[in-house]
């Protein structure tokens, strides 16, 4: 099982990273989806879009070249691309809500076997808000989930999601530190596993119903 934070951080983000294609827009949520831009594949260009209003989102501004007027959605300095524009709100959920973008990768509190997801709020706590994340699960074409595979041990992919849900049945894949699971008709199938993992530890930290691929590979990261 991989321990360090960081490190599970980069796996997950390299992993997802190769599921960008040539020529797709793009949204990544706050947090741990931002790190994606850290790792697209050579020969690979995707425009990446921030639900505040940005076309050709770059990655974060080096020390000392910080412009405070440009940030992602998650108000995280950020920087825009020679080719990239802006634009206001209206313009962005039309972009999300009409379909244009093609892949969304997002954080979650909890995700279940049927593609549920709960990533906006825990019940008593403080929040600024849901964001852009309701739209974009319903509105990109395809939806990955990036997270740890537990919350300091309690599964966080479960077989109902407890939490009040961002959308119901739109998750497509699940990419944790310790492997890539695809929402199908069949249940949650676990493709790949970690080079540090066990199919026996996965279940272990799962509460949902895993179905093992015929061909289950190791993480390609």
């Amino acid at each position: 099982m991989v321990t360090d934070s960081k490190l599970a951080k980069e796996i997950i983000a390299k992993r997802i990273a190769k599921e960008l294609k040539d020529g797709q827009l793009v949204n990544l949520g706050i947090g741990l989806p931002t790190l994606v831009t850290n790792y697209i594949p050579e020969g690979v260009h995707v425009t990446f879009q921030s639900e505040n209003g940005m076309v050709g989102m770059g990655p974060a501004p080096k020390e000392g070249l910080e412009n405070k007027d440009i940030t992602n959605a998650g108000g995280q300095l950020s920087t825009v691309l020679s080719s990239g524009c802006f634009f206001d709100s209206s313009m962005s959920f039309t972009l999300i809500r009409g379909g244009h973008v093609d892949m969304t990768v997002l954080g979650a509190l909890e995700v279940d076997q049927e593609g549920n997801l709960a990533n906006w709020i825990v019940p008593g706590k403080m929040v600024p808000g849901m964001g852009g994340a309701m739209d974009l699960v319903v509105g990109a074409k395809k939806v990955i989930i990036a997270m740890q595979h537990t919350a300091k041990g309690t599964p966080k992919i479960l077989k109902k999601c407890t939490l009040p849900l961002t959308a119901k049945a739109q998750v497509n894949l699940i990419v944790t530190e310790l492997g890539v699971m695809e929402v199908t008709d069949r249940g949650l199938v676990l493709t790949e596993i970690h080079k540090d993992t066990t199919v026996e530890e996965v279940k272990l930290l799962t509460e949902a119903e895993l179905i093992i691929s015929e061909k289950l590979k190791i993480m390609d990261i």
